[in-house]
């Protein structure tokens, strides 16, 4: 090969790529596709009409509107937000009424329908049945159903309505005519009010539900917190002081609870406060130590203070004729002088209240009715009994 060879290689070569890049350019303002690799390149293109892709996109582009006050589109109000009415705690009777449904439901309704077809004997041992069912007790059930189907004889009550008003009657009867309100101190310094039951019955939240009403009615308070067995219920009591204003002495979980009472009624006094409230430990009925305890947070505070003005026992209506034996072991370990009966609003056994006078000999003095702040009432015998056939057209 001569010496011109190399040479007339290389011409051919960069001949070939000058032309090549032009077919390229060319392609492109034909419509090709863009070199993946040319940034910034001019890629448009044509329409079948022969119009610039980027003439097209600038016809078709709607107009701009200028930012006029015109054409600023005023700003939506939303409108205020309205605070939800505060609604007014419902009248007693309308509580009980609605409250007692589950036991009116067992009791109220068998009554109705039972002598609806005639005063029979079969209607009477259906009542029996249902009084039972309503957890009234056997023995204050037989001796209502023997009265009921005297009197019924004597008066000449022959329909369900009769017989129905004769029943209200004894069941007012069989509830008492007890002193149901709270005992408050009679001289200066606090008045003492001992709270005691087995765990689950809802003795702490009745607690606070207690001091709430209390702090509804103008009074100042001190919770002691001697159920020192559960922080937990130490931490319970202390939300509740909170949310009624009172002020809680408490003490480390294992503390004595005795020393906690001991404390809590020297707070009250020094703050002048009207009432003191003194939380106890969840007592397993049968664990004899554990009463014994309890017997102890009493005398001292009795060391102090004198005779306690009330001793409530809280139980559980849901639990029926289980609750009055929880009951007598406490009323072995201390004097009670009332109960609270929780729950009543979740039970269809509310005839608990009859049989736990009956049995106890103790007035029943506050009813759970629910689970709100004001749902613990101050129990009303006319109430609950009407409430139990309210919906019978006879109240």
């Amino acid at each position: 090969m001569s010496e011109l060879d190399p040479l007339l290689f290389v011409a051919i070569a960069l001949i070939v790529v000058v032309l090549g890049g032009g077919l390229v350019a060319f392609g492109r303002r034909r419509g090709g596709p863009p070199d993946a690799g040319d940034d910034g390149a001019d890629d448009r293109g044509v329409d079948l009409l022969g119009r610039d892709a980027g003439d097209v996109a600038t016809e078709e582009r709607l107009p701009e509107v200028p930012d006029t006050p015109e054409s600023i589109a005023p700003p939506i109000e939303a409108p205020p937000i309205e605070a939800p009415p505060v609604e007014e705690p419902l009248p007693l009777a309308e509580r009980f009424r609605r409250r007692l449904t589950r036991t009116r439901n067992v009791l109220g309704a068998s009554v109705a329908d039972l002598f609806g077809r005639g005063v029979t004997d079969e209607a009477w041992e259906g009542l029996e049945e249902a009084l039972i069912g309503a957890d009234v007790g056997v023995a204050a059930t037989l001796e209502i159903v023997a009265q009921l189907r005297q009197r019924s004889r004597e008066e000449g009550a022959t329909s369900a309505e009769a017989v129905l008003e004769l029943l209200k009657q004894e069941l007012r009867e069989a509830l008492g005519t007890f002193d149901r309100s709270l005992a408050r101190a009679e001289d200066q310094g606090p008045t003492v009010w001992l709270v005691t039951g087995v765990n689950g019955t809802g003795k702490t939240t009745t607690i606070g539900k207690l001091a709430a009403l209390e702090e509804r009615g103008g009074r100042t308070l001190v919770l002691a917190a001697a159920d020192t067995f559960r922080a937990a219920a130490s931490d319970q009591l202390a939300i509740w002081a909170e949310r009624t204003g009172a002020d809680i002495v408490r003490k480390d979980e294992g503390a004595d609870p005795a020393s906690v009472a001991y404390e809590g009624y020297a707070a009250a006094s020094e703050q002048s406060a009207d009432l003191l409230i003194v939380d106890t430990a969840g007592r397993l009925h049968n664990k004899r130590e554990l009463m014994d305890e309890l017997g102890k947070v009493k005398r001292v505070l009795e060391k102090q203070a004198g005779p306690l003005e009330e001793t409530l026992l809280v139980l559980d209506a849901t639990t029926g004729q289980n609750g009055i034996a929880q009951a007598q072991a406490f009323l072995d370990a201390v004097e009670v002088t009332g109960i609270v009966l929780t729950k009543l609003d979740g039970s269809s056994k509310g005839g608990i209240v009859v049989a736990v006078q009956r049995e106890l000999g103790l007035p029943v003095k506050l009813v759970g009715l629910g689970e709100g702040i004001e749902d613990l009432a101050e129990f009303d015998p006319e109430l609950f009994v009407e409430g139990l056939f309210s919906e019978m057209g006879t109240d």
